[in-house]
Order: structure tokens, then C-alpha cells, then sequence
């Protein structure tokens, strides 16, 4: 189930909502969240519940270990360990056996196994719990229900935001439930199920179209890689936005996971930009306890290279997601220690197109199925079909020159201040609009996949 289905909006977020607010007491609402939040997990893979109430037992007990054990390294490291190899398990162990047979002419059996949806992110916050508790940041929770809904919790279960434990410990147990928050969270739901059913699926149609070519014109494949940019972000920031307001609804307030990326004018600042709550998890977790920056410069540079394999791979398991987190690493170190005093001097309208270039240019190691289909379609936007344009490069150009704009505005441009402005009822009646909108396009649809399902 996503977010943006009928089933979702008009069956189990109507039912959710009233049987979480016909109760006041906090662990009642948390009973009805834990329930309904596996019966969403379960709508799609009822299979994988399992292994989801495993991650639970097995990181409640390694938590509590942890403060009592006279060893809280080895606890912790058993307890990494063994969501590693969950993790592992079911999402690089093909990607394992396919190299090695490749890489030794071996025949080893690859078991295909299906991908449990949002593994990445709930075993990203089990772990982070873990860290948080052997650091003093936090206490292990003793509650197996209050741990179990922070594991589970619908509306960042699948796709995040990765919610640190420390974030959101204290609303664990004790959250605020004022109509003010929910009227927010309605509203920035609203606008990430715009963002996702009228500009990331209509984008996504065209992206799908030029992919489907064997040489486009080249400006036809850089409208492609253009097509998807936009609607990776609107795609996947319009489910965080989704998400976050879900929480607000809920009486929770999860942190903000982009913020406008590409209006960044470098590299550095797009990472600060999108994602942000992956790009802190790995600044915590992996970055900083290598070292960062804090141990020369050479040190420095093999650990930006670590930490951005490790994103390319937690994107995937497939060696163009590897080639895309180091594109990111060696642009970073490069801009950090070779360009940056030649950036400073730059127009800010310069530094803006560099930087946008270098993202479109990225996601093609992203969106491609393999590391030699990104290479060809890369030479195709550099002119290997031997034609700059077509008649069907002025079509699309002409077909979706409004819609590439429309999308590009939440991407780039804060329009939080005039919101702000707006009356209340005024807003209402905006949403009422915008989401009545979602719907129409949503019935008229066929096109609705949601990206991040693959991570």
C-alpha cells in the first residue's frame, strides 16, 4: 500500500484516524498505531511481517543488553552485526554471488529473494537506537510497545524520513494532540501528494518514454535525465512530505528531509539539501566516527570515499549505485580541495548551472539498470546517436515545458513565507482544491510507482 492510493486515502487513513482518536490514553493510541501500522506493512507483504517483529525483539533486548551489560561494545557490535546481516541477507547477497561468478567464472547459485519493502530505513533507525544507547544519548527503552511503534510506525516505515530514536523518544510516550498540528500536518500531506500524483507520476510517463528509446537525439536525452531529476524529487520528497504530515496528524513531528536541493550552489550544499536525514544518519554513524576531517587530509578523503560507496550501496545493490556514491565522492573532495576558491569567485547563476548539471548528470548512474546502460546513455546526451534534435525532441520539449516548470518551483524556491500569509480559511479552501485535483489525477492514472520502493 502507498500513500498515494484510493485504498490508503479513502479506506486506512479514515479508519486509522478515527480509531486513534476515539482514545485518550497514550498506550491505547500506540496499541492502534503498532496494529495498524503492521496491518499496512502487511497489506503488501504479509510474509516479511516476520522478519519486521524479528528486527523488533531482536533490537529491544539488544537495547536493553546494552545498559545493563558490563560490555556495551561487544553488545553493540553483536547487535550491529546481526542487522548487517539481515540486512545482507536479503538485499546483497545476490548482488555478492553475482560478482564473485562474474569476477572467478563460478556458477554459484544466486537465490533471487524478493526485497522487503523499507528494510533500508527501519534497519537504519534500529541501528541508530542502538549507537544512540551506548553513547548515553538516550536510555533503552523498557517499553516493547513504545519501541515497537518507533520501529513500525506507518508513516515512515517504507520510505523515511530515517527517524533517529533521540528525535523522537520523548513523543514516544508523551506527544501533543492540538488541531493546530493536525491542520499542518493535512496541509504539508496535501502538497506531497500534489507533488507526487500530479508532477512526479506525469514526469515519470515521459522519462519512461525516452528510456524506452535505442539512440535518442541528444537534447532528447538530456529532457530525459532532466525529466527524471524531477521527478526523483518530487517523487520521493513529496512522500517525505506526505509522511512528516501523517506524523503531524499523529502527534509527531519528524524532521525535515529536503530542503528546496536544487537551488544548492554547489555540490556540498545540494547534500546538505536532499535527504538530509540519510546524509545525517552517515555523518553520525559512519563519517564522523572514522574520523572526518580531523586526521589530515589524506585520511580525509579516503573517508568521504567510504562513507559515499556505503551510500551508493545502501541505494542498491548493483555496482551503478556504487559508481553514483563515489561520482559524489570524488566531486566533493574536489570541490573541497581543488575548486572552491574558483567557485567563491563564480556568478552564483554559474555556480547554480555547474551544480544542476553535475545532479542531472548523476542521476543517470541512478536511474539506469546496470553500470554499461548508464554508460550508453550518458554518450547518447553527449551526441552519440549523431543527432543534436528531432521532431520528437520539440514535441516533448513542447508538451512539457509547463509541468517541468511547475515541478522545478518546490525544488529550488521557498515559498514558505507567503504561505505564512495566507489565512487559514483560505487555505483550506487552496488544499480542499489541490487535493480534490490529486484525486482526479490519481483516478486518471495508470502511471504510479513510487521510486524509493526499489531501496
Amino acid at each position: 500500500m502507498v500513500f498515494s492510493s484510493i485504498t490508503f486515502l479513502f479506506l486506512f487513513l479514515p479508519i486509522t484516524l478515527v480509531l486513534y482518536y476515539l482514545r485518550r490514553d497514550i498506550t491505547w493510541k500506540n496499541v492502534i498505531l503498532l496494529i495498524m501500522s503492521l496491518v499496512f506493512y502487511a497489506w503488501g507483504e504479509p510474509v516479511y511481517v516476520i522478519l519486521m517483529i524479528i528486527s523488533i525483539l531482536l533490537n529491544y533486548y539488544v537495547g536493553l543488553d546494552i545498559d545493563r551489560h558490563y560490555n556495551k561494545k561487544a553488545v553493540l557490535i553483536v547487535g550491529i552485526v546481526m542487522n548487517l546481516l539481515i540486512l545482507g541477507y536479503f538485499k546483497y547477497s545476490g548482488f555478492v554471488v553475482d560478482t564473485i561468478n562474474n569476477l572467478t567464472g563460478m556458477s554459484l547459485k544466486n537465490r533471487e529473494l524478493p526485497l522487503p519493502i523499507g528494510i533500508s530505513f527501519y534497519t537504519f533507525q534500529a541501528m541508530s537506537y542502538l549507537i544512540d544507547v551506548y553513547r548515553g544519548k538516550c536510555k533503552a527503552q523498557r517499553s516493547i510497545l513504545s519501541f515497537a511503534v518507533y520501529i513500525t510506525m506507518f508513516p515512515q516505515l517504507i520510505a523515511g524520513p530515517i527517524v533517529r530514536y533521540e528525535d523522537i523518544e520523548a513523543q514516544l510516550n508523551n506527544r501533543m494532540f492540538r488541531g493546530k498540528e493536525f491542520t499542518n500536518g493535512t496541509f504539508i500531506f496535501i502538497k506531497g501528494l500534489v507533488k507526487k500524483v500530479v508532477f512526479a507520476n506525469v514526469i515519470g510517463e515521459l522519462h519512461h518514454q525516452i528510456m524506452a528509446l535505442q539512440t535518442p537525439a541528444a537534447l532528447t536525452a538530456w529532457i530525459g535525465a532532466i525529466a527524471f531529476t524531477l521527478q526523483i524529487f518530487n517523487d520521493f520528497s513529496g512522500y517525505s512530505d506526505m509522511a512528516i504530515g501523517l506524523g503531524g496528524m499523529l502527534g509527531f513531528k519528524f524532521p525535515v528531509n529536503f530542503n528546496h536541493p536544487y537551488g544548492a550552489l554547489s555540490v556540498t550544499d545540494f547534500w546538505r539539501k536532499w535527504h538530509i536525514s540519510l546524509g545525517t544518519w552517515f555523518r553520525e554513524y559512519v563519517y564522523i566516527p572514522l574520523g572526518g576531517n580531523r586526521k589530515g587530509v589524506a585520511r580525509h578523503i579516503i573517508n568521504l570515499l567510504i562513507v559515499w560507496a556505503l551510500t551508493g550501496l545502501w541505494h542498491g545493490a548493483s555496482w551503478n549505485f556504487v559508481v553514483w556514491g563515489l561520482y559524489y565522492g570524488i566531486i566533493l573532495i574536489l570541490e573541497k580541495y581543488l575548486f572552491k576558491k574558483i567557485k567563491d569567485k563564480l556568478p552564483v547563476a554559474i555556480n547554480w548551472i555547474i551544480t544542476f548539471l553535475i545532479v542531472i548528470i548523476g542521476w543517470v548512474f541512478f536511474f539506469a539498470e546496470s553500470l554499461p546502460d548508464a554508460m550508453h546513455y550518458l554518450k547518447n546526451m553527449f551526441g552519440a546517436s549523431g543527432v543534436f534534435a528531432d521532431g520528437l525532441t520539440g514535441f516533448y520539449a513542447g508538451s512539457y515545458a509547463i509541468i517541468f516548470v511547475l515541478a522545478f518551483v518546490p525544488s529550488a524556491i521557498n515559498a514558505d513565507r507567503i504561505e505564512k500569509r495566507i489565512p487559514v480559511f483560505f487555505k483550506w479552501v487552496i488544499y480542499a482544491c489541490l487535493f480534490s485535483l490529486a484525486i482526479a489525477f490519481l483516478i486518471g492514472e495508470s502511471y504510479n510507482p513510487f521510486l524509493y520502493f526499489r531501496f
